[in-house]
């Protein structure tokens, strides 16, 4: 699975920069809109990318799932803040949802998220 997350790690890099090197207006201002959605306001950048995870397990976004867990743990989400956005995404995606859960916890034991108890 590491393979799989670094292949998907490297394909959202390799992405990003043709974007960029093709002077893609509209991924340009997606980048701005990104920067501002994220930035700390009356939520704080942790809760945010914690938001973004729900989001990416109930859409089956894989990179976003992985962006947004080591986002999250950057900015110091514990593995329980995030097992429990996940747990939302299953409840409000069902079934399908808990497909990606499953995908969302192997981004967090490959990053060495553990619970804290």
């Amino acid at each position: 699975m590491i393979s799989k997350l670094e292949e998907i790690s490297r394909e959202r890099k390799r992405a990003h920069h043709k974007l960029l090197a093709n002077a893609s207006k509209v991924y340009d201002c997606f980048l701005t809109m990104e920067r501002a959605a994220y930035a700390e306001g009356a939520l704080s950048k942790k809760h945010k990318e914690i938001i973004g995870l729900g989001i990416s397990v109930v859409t089956n976004c894989e990179s976003g799932m992985q962006w947004h867990i080591e986002a999250a743990t950057v900015a110091g989400a514990t593995f329980e803040e995030l097992l429990e956005a996940i747990e939302v995404a299953i409840e409000m995606g069902g079934a399908p949802a808990t497909v990606s859960a499953r995908f969302a916890l192997v981004v967090m034991e490959s990053l060495g998220v553990k619970p804290s108890r």
